[in-house]
């Protein structure tokens, strides 16, 4: 059993401006999404699941999946606004997408292995796919166990400005017991810090935080399903509330329904969160490059 990369691209559309102007950084225009692509193939995934709009769906296949075809197996589902469970309909105003384990829950009918999620505009890196597949290809038939790549803070931040992270707090087990938000982390005078109030307070260059790489098996479904009614129940009239995977995750983990071990990588997460981070990446990735980590042309 190969596991499945489920691939959150629904936002792609209006988060780069149109897929025209998907951000070529490799050396022969490849994007992000192309080098996890790329490290899922070699890391053990056997399949790979977009998550899109059907707004974008005719430029995603002949732009987008075009270039995987004879690489891996690939599927696409959709998310939209009115994609909701019996009983619920798309409060008027309501603009705003669902949140990402509303994404998570669109593959629900074409995922019947363990499988992770990634967002499509992060560089993830080679080994946390190795790491994260070697995982789940354990967990085949298993239930209640999942699993999350936990970033050391040190490797995931921009030279551009501060970041929010998730930094997560574990049991002695390396399971995930909460992930608390910084909004604030930034390097300054050579040490790793977050800002809350107006207070500064070191943080340990090697904790783990989210950058939402998880690991899950299919059981995970149904419980999103239903946490989803009650999350409606509860936020429906709130036209901003989304429907998150830590969110979930939480939930899980508060009432002991599941465990998620953390694991750890040694990869240096990056992406553009920043303007000034765009020629940042350009030049890692070409220096990824030329130590022989990637071919210059990847498919």
């Amino acid at each position: 059993m190969k596991p499945t990369l489920f691939v959150l691209a629904a936002g792609m559309g209006s988060r780069y401006g149109g897929l025209k102007q998907l951000d070529g950084l490799g050396p022969n225009g490849e994007t992000i999404m192309d080098y996890s692509i790329f490290d899922a193939v070699r890391g053990g995934f056997g399949k790979v699941v977009f998550v899109i709009r059907h707004s974008f769906e005719e430029d995603f296949r002949t732009k987008i999946l075009k270039k995987y075809e004879n690489i891996i197996p690939v599927e696409v589902v959709f998310q939209e606004l009115d994609y909701l469970p019996d009983g619920f309909s798309l409060p008027e105003g309501r603009e705003k997408p669902w949140g990402t384990n509303h994404a998570v829950l669109m593959g629900k009918d074409v995922i019947k292995e363990p499988f992770a999620v990634i967002n499509a505009d992060d560089f993830y890196g080679r080994e946390s796919f190795a790491i994260l597949a070697d995982y789940l290809s354990k967990l085949d038939g298993k239930q209640n166990e999942y699993c999350m790549v936990g970033y050391r803070v040190g490797n995931t931040l921009s030279e551009s400005g501060s970041v929010a992270r998730g930094v997560c707090e574990m049991n002695d087990k390396n399971e995930l017991t909460s992930v608390v938000e910084r909004t604030q982390i930034e390097r300054r005078d050579g040490k790793v810090m977050f800002k809350e109030g107006d207070v500064w307070t070191e943080v340990d260059e090697n904790a783990p935080v989210s950058m939402n790489m998880w690991g899950f098996t299919p059981d995970y479904f149904k419980y999103s399903e239903d946490y989803f009614v009650q999350f409606l129940k509860e936020n429906a009239e709130n036209l901003k509330a989304e429907y998150f995977i830590p969110l979930m995750v939480n939930h899980l983990i508060q009432n002991k329904i599941a465990t998620v071990k953390v694991l750890d990588t040694p990869s240096k997460w990056f992406g553009v969160t920043y303007a000034l981070d765009r020629p940042v990446v350009v030049d890692k990735i070409n220096a990824l490059v030329a130590a022989g980590e990637y071919p210059a042309k990847l498919f």
